[in-house]
């Protein structure tokens, strides 16, 4: 286990690939301000970048997830030119859609408050993971701004009906409705929270890493196209060139010849690493 430190976002890598970024700004909640937005973009590009890299945990120290924007700087903001907040604006905006997109597969592990766009960065991951006090709360319209940045995600997570909801009153909802209209995929007691995500960590580890992306980008393209020629067409395209690439033929080796695939093979001179838990 190796483990890298900054100011407002801590990383952790284990021996199996994965990465857990801490938001940690506990004493406001880790509420995102532009320090925290620059610090966790640079994390991400970099491991987007990194072929060892398997998937990324995103957690909250402390007491919360997220509270999303820090409302200090927001009220600062009321100062600032109109290119200086829309500088850093982009920067946010920019983030939300590199966790969207990332080439590895994210999970959320949630815990305690999660506000505004804390609950952006849950609908951004592409798995939550909920402890059961979690709360929620798309608080924006309460101090008269709005989930701008947010909203593509968080309305492609739970839809519009219940974003009409839950932007515009603003009001909390627990961990059974979070699960309910599908911000979050499971809940689990607090202290199992961290084995849930080992779990799956474990169902992620024996995916093939390249087809884990190609579904990535298969997804939205699919969930946002009519079922038309077009997309009939496409997928079959996409298919066909899936097959025929070493991963895939790799993988079909092994499922026949009732063997782990390559990428599935535990780290070689690291016994003592603990190998993410697979699920029950």
């Amino acid at each position: 286990m190796s483990k890298t430190t900054g100011t407002r976002v801590l990383r952790s890598n284990d021996d199996f690939g994965n990465v857990t970024l801490t938001l940690n700004r506990p004493e406001v909640h880790n509420a995102f301000d532009p320090e925290m937005v620059r610090e966790l973009t640079a994390a991400l590009e970099s491991i987007q970048d990194d072929d060892g890299i398997r998937a990324v945990v995103i957690a909250g120290a402390g007491k919360s997830f997220c509270a999303g924007a820090d409302i200090g700087h927001m009220r600062a903001s009321a100062k600032f030119t109109p290119a200086q907040n829309r500088k850093n604006a982009a920067e946010s905006a920019r983030m939300f859609h590199l966790l969207y997109t990332l080439n590895k597969p994210t999970v959320a592990a949630v815990h305690g408050a999660v506000r505004g766009g804390g609950c952006g960065i849950v609908s951004a991951c592409d798995i939550a993971i909920a402890t059961r006090t979690a709360t929620f709360r798309l608080s924006e319209v309460k101090i008269g701004v709005i989930p701008a940045m947010i909203s593509p995600y968080v309305i492609a997570a739970i839809g519009e009906r219940q974003a009409r909801r839950y932007m515009l009153s603003g009001e909390e909802f627990d961990c059974a409705e979070a699960w309910r209209i599908g911000l979050v995929h499971d809940l689990v007691e607090e202290e199992e929270l961290v084995t849930r995500v080992g779990e799956m960590l474990g169902q992620l580890y024996t995916s093939g890493p390249k087809a884990v992306h190609a579904i990535k980008q298969l997804i939205p393209k699919s969930a946002h196209s009519p079922i038309a020629p077009a997309i009939v067409n496409e997928t079959a395209d996409i298919i066909a060139g899936i097959r025929a690439t070493a991963e895939a033929q790799e993988g079909l080796g092994a499922f026949l010849e009732k063997r782990k695939p390559k990428w599935a093979e535990e780290p070689k001179a690291k016994t003592a690493a603990k190998k993410p838990a697979k699920k029950r």
